[in-house]
């Protein structure tokens, strides 16, 4: 079981946003069209690490990573990853790796199932959700029992906002729909929920201020900065984790789709204040994720 054993003295950052895209057989967690097309729209096809092969390239760099699939079984009809195994595999690299488990809320009672499994019997620290690849709404009813179980766990869940890669330039952007990551469709979750800490992943392009409105309004729901390039980030967002979200804000690269070498030396070209950087590099994911001193 999972044992975090993570020295904050010793890193000098925690990425909240780390995929592992292939297990140790070769499987992958996306079928081979998205694969091509993801590459095509990051312009990237570079290597898609196993979980060993993520915690040397972060301890490398005295980073910790929180890292997990999506579990998409009935959108993509495509046998996920297991979360299982990534977290047996991160327990083996306690001192870099954070393990987040995934489960497909369209599954119902057997989702239910599966995430008390992951926290009670692998000691995730939280989950990741994708409502686009995914293919549901989690402002509906039907997926509250979910959220009531991940909340009174006591762990955080991450899940996609906005503009995504994945299905783009294929016909019909392969079915999935950007409106269910709109991320006001969380507001209604973190109201009925909470003590449930709710990270919207990614600035949230086209609904940035939407975002940043729930963000404001709700003070159990926090932003990740995965994604996109910081060069690239909104003004908007910036001028919020500057100044009322600072507490809020959090470093998150998409790796390996964007590498936390380019991430930071991107950073030195925004007008993030540099009295900011350490919370939203480290300092806010270890009070998120229960590590704080």
């Amino acid at each position: 079981m999972y044992q975090p054993a993570i020295d904050l003295d010793a890193i000098t950052a925690i990425d909240m946003h780390v995929h592992i895209e292939v297990d140790e057989h070769g499987h992958t967690s996306l079928p081979e069209p998205l694969v091509a097309a993801v590459s095509t729209y990051f312009r990237t096809d570079g290597p898609r690490p196993a979980v060993g092969a993520v915690a040397q390239y972060y301890r490398e760099r005295d980073m910790a990573a929180v890292v997990f699939t999506v579990d998409a079984r009935t959108q993509l009809k495509h046998r996920p990853l297991s979360s299982t195994d990534i977290a047996r595999a991160a327990a083996e690299h306690a001192d870099v790796l954070i393990p987040f488990g995934s489960v497909d809320p369209r599954t119902g009672e057997a989702a239910l199932e599966l995430a008390a499994r992951l926290i009670e019997q692998e000691g995730v620290r939280g989950f990741k959700f994708h409502p686009t690849v995914q293919g549901f709404d989690p402002s509906h009813d039907e997926y509250a029992p979910l959220w009531g179980l991940i909340e009174r766990a006591g762990v955080p869940a991450i899940f996609h906002t906005g503009q995504t890669g994945i299905g783009a330039g294929t016909p019909g952007g392969y079915g999935l729909r950007l409106g269910l990551s709109n991320p006001m469709l969380l507001d209604p979750v973190a109201a009925d929920f909470p003590d449930l800490q709710i990270v919207m992943a990614h600035p949230s392009v086209p609904w940035q201020d939407e975002a940043l409105s729930v963000a404001t309004h709700k003070h159990n729901t926090w932003i990740d900065l995965s994604g996109w390039s910081p060069k690239y980030f909104p003004a908007e967002l910036v001028r919020y984790a500057n100044s009322v979200l600072k507490r809020r804000v959090l470093f998150g690269t998409d790796y390996p789709l964007l590498t936390p070498d380019r991430w930071l030396r991107d950073v030195a070209a925004t007008d993030l204040k540099p009295d900011v950087l350490p919370g939203i590099l480290k300092d806010n994911a270890a009070r998120l994720l229960g590590f704080a001193r």
